[in-house]
């Protein structure tokens, strides 16, 4: 066999090879969507840290807020919260003693059925910035 020949059939093999690898990896994507949306695990109120808890004060009493950005619309990118409108969810800072900036902690606040995040109930915390999500249960 001649060198331009057995390339040619390394070639072939790799194109094989990754074409069964797309074809595996879309059956595992095809796989995850069916299963959908996993639940959000819950924390208690109590549970969270103490900065934590007063961000969520804050919230319910509408401010003063400490970080120009809180307040601003968490647009779920990740995709971690239930999909809603543009507009319903809302982000704020939870101080990271030791940070020199925001730090990566989070509460979520959902609009609810009152369309207003200080009387919603719908609190989610993230201490890891948005990479996992925990519902507050108050």
């Amino acid at each position: 066999m001649s060198l331009a020949q057995s390339a040619l059939r390394t070639s072939r093999l790799s194109c094989a090879a990754l074409l069964c690898a797309i074809g595996l990896l879309s059956l595992a994507v095809a796989v995850i969507a069916r299963e959908g949306p996993q639940p959000i695990p819950e924390v208690p109120a109590a549970a969270l840290p103490t900065e934590a808890r007063e961000t969520l004060a804050l919230i319910k009493r509408g401010g003063p807020f400490p970080y120009r950005q809180d307040g601003a619309v968490f647009r779920n990118f990740e995709h971690q919260l239930p999909a809603r409108s543009r507009g319903y969810y809302r982000e704020y800072t939870v101080p990271t003693p030791g940070a020199h900036d925001r730090g990566p902690r989070r509460i979520v606040a959902g609009a609810g059925e009152s369309g207003d995040v200080r009387t919603s109930g719908e609190y989610y915390y993230t201490g890891d910035h948005y990479r996992t999500f925990r519902r507050v249960r108050e």
